[in-house]
């Protein structure tokens, strides 16, 4: 799918980072496809056409570059303001749901048929599920060539290709060079960091601004003793992945322009799906600038965005943790939902293999859905009522919170659960879809940060005032959090 041409070529000629992610610029005269701040001189304006996604670039017939690494940027924040077809396939098909389900399960997650969701895929994205899935494992393959010891062979297979011939073509087809090649290159570059043994390290590219501390609060306080841990600019966690138990580190103070990541997994099929659920966590895949932009026209909440530029919304690295969690969290401070969480965790939670284990790490998996759906749950009677029912709604399939949800499906599905209210539903699709523009007006620690800044604290007055706020009202509610943090520690959660 073509983009403005005019509009793309400045940026190009800018060498402007903030589009890497957003399209790729490919060079007919030299058949290399590039993100928009590679450092080397731009191609002339006639020679080269604006592709939305590396997998249309690839299926034109054009190979990476081997300089800029146009697949090593964020991700188009494209896919989490967009809850059509296309928008949720590309959030799947970054989880792995092509290489475990196939394009049938693709489509049928998505309510399509194969042939339906091919046609709307090549119209809006310029190339099919398949290509795009391609691209996927094409970039899976680069980073496992690059990052560990393995042998290629093994390699070919962790990153879902079906052969090893398919993997060495297609890494041929997409770099230009062998596997053996990128892995030599890797192994001379100064900024190379070396794994420790059982782990894979990761760089998680994000737009500047950036704000770390800003999430590493928002996480500390929420941390789950023994599954998650928080320690200066330090976050780990345990992971559950869809062929087994992980772990992971993520500094996030580390590094200018990317977090790094330091995980370790009991199958290196879950290095993709673990990256895109990392990515999602802390939101990088975020535009900053259009945020920052829409939101500091408002004079009340201009002084906020110039004193946290950047600002991320908190996301999920584990869906159905996230959705127990909010439950545990109804009417009770934050301090007291941790707690609760904390307990449910040590008493029905796994324990981490020791192979996996950082040392001093969190060692606890946190429970899923099918255990917590047929245990009695300690506390109040219509709390454990409306967790019993969340968890058998997920274990049975009935509901299904993964990235690839419509928001206003997924609220009506929520809605209809027993002690499932609109700030739940609404809090599930901030965190669980990444949804941008959910204002949760009705939360107490929001009016409460909106009446500090002089806005209405009034839910109905303020949706009205937060009208000019859309498509960022969630980033929005992120600052009026902060806003109302010294005045209070208790979020009304919903009824």
């Amino acid at each position: 799918m073509l983009l403005d041409h005019d509009t793309c070529y400045r940026a190009v000629a800018a060498k402007d980072a903030r589009f890497d992610g957003q399209f790729v610029t490919a060079v007919r005269t030299t058949g290399i496809y590039c993100r928009p701040s590679c450092p080397v001189p731009p191609p002339k304006a006639r020679n080269v056409e604006f592709l939305r996604t590396a997998a249309a670039a690839q299926s034109a017939g054009y190979r990476a570059c081997r300089r800029c690494l146009p697949d090593a940027v964020p991700g188009s924040p494209e896919w989490n303001l967009r809850a059509d077809a296309a928008g949720r396939a590309m959030r799947l098909i970054a989880d792995g749901v092509v290489e475990r389900e196939g394009v049938s399960g693709l489509a049928s997650r998505l309510g399509y048929s194969s042939r339906q969701l091919g046609r709307i895929l090549a119209a809006e994205l310029g190339a099919g599920p398949l290509a795009l899935a391609r691209a996927q494992r094409a970039h899976t393959a680069r980073v496992l060539v690059e990052t560990t010891p393995l042998g290629l062979a093994d390699v070919a297979f962790a990153a879902g290709f079906g052969s090893v011939r398919q993997f060495n073509d297609t890494v041929r087809a997409v770099y230009g060079v062998p596997p053996s090649r990128l892995r030599a290159e890797a192994g001379r570059r100064r900024d190379t960091v070396q794994p420790a043994p059982g782990t894979i390290t990761l760089r998680l590219p994000y737009r500047a601004p950036f704000d770390p501390h800003g999430l590493l609060e928002h996480l500390a306080a929420r941390a789950i003793d023994r599954v998650e841990q928080v320690d200066g600019g330090v976050y780990r966690r345990t992971l559950r992945l869809p062929h087994g138990p992980a772990a992971v580190t993520l500094d996030l103070t580390a590094r200018a322009g990317a977090v790094l990541a330091t995980l370790r997994t009991s199958d290196p099929r879950d290095v993709g799906p673990a990256v895109s659920r990392l990515r999602r966590l802390l939101d990088l895949d975020a535009d900053p600038h259009a945020v920052d932009t829409v939101l500091a026209a408002d004079p009340a909440l201009a002084p906020l965005v110039a004193a946290t530029p950047g600002i991320r919304l908190a996301g999920s690295a584990d869906p159905a943790e996230t959705a127990v969690r909010t439950v545990l969290g109804q009417q009770v401070s934050v301090a007291a939902a941790r707690t609760a969480a904390s307990r449910l965790a040590g008493a029905h939670g796994t324990v981490l293999p020791a192979a996996l284990r950082d040392q001093d790490g969190p060692d606890l998996l946190f429970p899923p859905p099918e255990t917590l759906a047929g245990v009695e749950l300690a506390g109040p009677a219509r709390r454990a009522e409306s967790l019993r029912g969340l968890c058998a709604a997920l274990a049975s399939g009935a509901l299904v919170l993964d990235a690839g949800r419509d928001p206003g499906s997924l609220r009506s599905e929520l809605l209809v659960l027993p002690g499932i209210g609109p700030w739940s539903a609404g809090y599930l699709a901030m965190r669980v879809l990444g949804d941008p523009d959910e204002l949760l007006a009705s939360d107490l620690a929001v009016r409460r940060g909106a009446a500090a800044l002089g806005l209405p604290g009034d839910a109905d007055a303020l949706v009205a005032r937060a009208a000019a706020w859309a498509p960022w009202r969630s980033y929005a509610a992120t600052h009026l959090w902060r806003a109302a943090a010294p005045a209070t520690t208790t979020v009304r959660r919903s009824a």
